[in-house]
């Protein structure tokens, strides 16, 4: 979307008064008091690529929040791992999936012919698909084999290029225990249809932007398009300007904002917290200094996206678990010198979350290094 010219009284909002904003509505400047399915629904899924991620951003967010919490909502299908926004794997509200997903089609076509268009070349995709579907409505099948019998159809073609076009151009969920804390890393996949109930009618771009801005405001166009994969929205947005706040960053750059989501004061205090691998937190803006620096930025994405610590609401260091034998090490390593009241904060809510990832190892040590290069 083109740079527009501010008009005159434009509200202008910081830096911290968009990390304030952010933060709250991700849930992190307090713990929330609702059920879990309810916090996935609030955040429009949770990054699913690592298994114990999404149970790691739920208990930094969620005020009681238990393992059986996500787990039992993905058994009883209220909840999917399932290819979605970024063509990435995330774990979602069902009844957010049944329309999200057709939503997002164009994407997962776009990104077949992008990374595997060449590698499966002379293939038709909608044979493909339609072998594929044909395949899983027998039975689930793990990834490993489905790649197998793909192979066997079209043994010329490179087999990975292949299971990954599938994942991409068919709408398919990860079985449990695949996905859960603990389960199998290559467990059972299936057809989303067959597993859940049919889609209601198809909601519009207007919904996903209007999702987007409730989890993830205040915003502009490329951070809706970063943040679902999606482009051209800016003539989504455009038409509802009229209903929207209108606000300008410290750039210039235009941002909008639902009339009454919450935007604090930026003074307000933030808790030290610990998000896990790819947390959306810092995935969905084009522009993503309100949490993380361009510094940091580095040291975080490499392009994997390591754990992260928050320390005022901005991303501060690192950490990492380890476990051998009885024994469970949570490492943080800081990026910067940090003040003794935020030392204590965090190494207290490291403590809390080892005792949640590993309850059963008697030996638990929490580790502050000292920060480094």
């Amino acid at each position: 979307m083109p740079r527009r010219s501010m008009p005159a009284g434009v509200p202008l909002l910081s830096r911290r008064a968009l990390n304030r904003a952010t933060i709250a509505r991700q849930l992190l400047t307090d713990r929330a008091r609702v059920p879990a399915l309810d916090a996935v629904r609030r955040l429009v899924g949770l990054q699913g690529q690592v298994p114990t991620a999404p149970y790691v951003g739920l208990w930094s967010r969620v005020a009681g929040f238990g393992r059986d919490d996500l787990t039992g909502l993905l058994s009883r299908r209220e909840v999917v791992r399932a290819t979605t926004l970024r063509g990435t794997l995330h774990v979602i509200a069902s009844d957010d999936h049944r329309w999200l997903r057709p939503l997002l089609q164009p994407l997962m076509v776009r990104l077949q012919r992008q990374f595997m268009g060449r590698a499966t070349a002379g293939v038709d995709p909608a044979e493909l698909v339609a072998y594929a579907a044909e395949l899983l409505a027998r039975e689930p099948l793990s990834r490993t084999r489905l790649r197998e019998l793909l192979a066997r159809r079209w043994p010329e073609r490179d087999r990975s290029a292949l299971l990954h076009s599938v994942q991409y151009l068919l709408p398919l969920v990860h079985l449990p225990p695949a996905g859960t804390w603990g389960g199998r890393v290559d467990g059972p996949c299936g057809l989303a249809e067959g597993w859940l109930e049919p889609p209601p009618d198809p909601e519009s771009r207007v919904v996903l932007v209007r999702r987007y801005l409730a989890a993830f405001g205040p915003a502009g166009v490329p951070d809706v398009q970063a943040w679902s994969g999606l482009t051209r929205l800016a003539e989504v947005v455009e038409p509802l300007r009229g209903e929207l706040r209108v606000f300008r960053d410290e750039q210039g750059r235009e941002l909008f904002d639902l009339p009454d989501a919450e935007r604090p004061d930026p003074d307000v205090p933030v808790p030290p917290r610990l998000l896990p691998e790819y947390d959306n937190l810092l995935l969905s803006h084009a522009d993503r200094t309100r949490v993380l620096g361009d510094a940091e930025r580095r040291r975080v994405i490499t392009p994997a996206v390591a754990a992260t610590v928050l320390v005022d609401g901005f991303v501060a260091g690192t950490w990492t678990l380890a476990r051998r034998g009885d024994a469970a090490t949570l490492e943080v390593r800081p990026f910067r010198p940090l003040a003794a009241a935020d030392r204590d904060a965090l190494t207290e809510e490291a403590r809390r979350l080892l005792a949640f990832a590993a309850p059963d190892l008697p030996d638990q040590t929490v580790r502050v290094a000292e920060p480094g290069p």
